[in-house]
């Protein structure tokens, strides 16, 4: 195995700010997520940044992640002890110790928190994840749509308690670990679709880690780093305004609610609605759809082109929201049902967002 590169403590800042971007208001705070990064590169040294062409076929991939509610993620932080919990129980189960981490999700602070994971446990970082953003249910992974068994499924909450589930099909892995998580306290840390690198080709999201990496940076020593920003993400930019309401709660797992960003400037006399659970899932204006799942939508300050996470929202923000594309992947039959607008509960069919005018 040759890592094509290593993560060092200057990579941090730059990673934590394109996962914030790709979190679309979930995924957890990068905030504590890139501290704990920087102090076990500190402590451990720097993390191996591999693709799946560095590995063998038959070594095995360890993705990690947090489930539960950004909101009291924020407050309930993850010890050091979980991925090694999950690490034992998962050498116990395959028999052969796992050959590098994989962020689960790329978005938020499940971005940035496997550098901190991979660090302690020794192991490369693989340059990729299972979402290519971040999505609020365990069966919305590129490894379910690509037809991937999710068993098993092993959790360990900061309490020390591991719990290992072999679930029929995804969307029972959602029942169970979700159950599982809101016992914990709405925060625990999961391993699923634990698989050899063979399986993972074609049904993993690659590059992900560097297109964070290269998100964080384009907004780096620039005066416009909201069009930099844009640029680099290929979106569009829906509105520019003010938060002027905003409902939120955390109930079974999840952070849900609505935010209304009202325009200024050019913008005057608009008012975009966005619905949340724990992600932003669809833009509406006057009830016209502008942005739907799977298709990405991002709050951020509209001064500096920091990403704004759900837990963040505050009345009176100065922000604007961004909509790009998702990766193709999310864009089949399957992808679209898995985590499509219907898939959350919307009457709506999924229309890309280049094609919406």
């Amino acid at each position: 195995m040759e890592a094509t590169r290593f993560l060092t403590l200057d990579d941090v800042a730059p990673l934590a700010r394109g996962c914030a971007v790709l979190g679309t208001g979930g995924g957890g705070d990068v905030r504590s997520a890139a501290l704990a990064a920087g102090r076990a590169i500190r402590e451990y040294g720097e993390v191996p940044l591999v693709g799946l062409d560095d590995l063998d076929d038959g070594d095995l991939i360890l993705p990690l992640g947090s489930i539960g509610a950004p909101t009291v993620g924020h407050e309930m932080i993850h010890g050091d002890d979980e991925p090694e919990l999950i690490r034992r129980e998962a050498e116990r189960l395959f028999g052969r110790a796992p050959a590098a981490v994989m962020p689960s999700e790329i978005g938020g602070g499940n971005g940035v928190h496997p550098v901190a994971w991979a660090a302690r446990l020794g192991l490369p970082l693989l340059d990729a994840d299972g979402m290519g953003r971040a999505f609020p249910e365990v069966q919305m992974v590129s490894m379910f749509v690509a037809g991937l068994p999710p068993t098993p499924i092993v959790m360990a909450d900061v309490v020390g308690n591991v719990t290992t589930v072999r679930p029929v099909d995804g969307l029972w892995a959602e029942r169970i670990a979700r159950a599982v998580c809101v016992a914990a306290g709405s925060s625990a840390l999961m391993a699923d679709y634990i698989l050899p690198v063979g399986e993972a080709r074609g049904a993993v999201i690659e590059g992900t880690v560097g297109l964070a990496l290269a998100l964080g940076r384009a907004v780096e020593r620039t005066a416009a780093p909201l069009a930099a920003l844009a640029a680099e993400l290929g979106a569009k930019i829906l509105v520019n305004g003010k938060i002027t309401d905003l409902r939120r709660e955390t109930t079974g797992g999840f952070a849900r609610g609505t935010v209304t960003i009202t325009g200024v400037g050019e913008d005057r006399d608009r008012a975009l609605t966005l619905e949340i659970q724990n992600e932003n899932l669809v833009a509406t204006e006057d009830g016209r759809v502008l942005a739907t799942v799977p298709d990405l939508i991002g709050i951020v300050d509209t001064q500096t082109a920091s990403a704004v996470q759900t837990e963040g929202l505050r009345y009176g923000q100065r922000v604007s929201v961004l909509a790009w594309p998702c990766d193709p992947l999310w864009r089949t039959p399957r992808g679209i049902a898995t985590a499509g607008p219907r898939a959350f509960g919307y009457d709506l069919d999924y229309i890309p967002l280049e094609d919406i005018t």
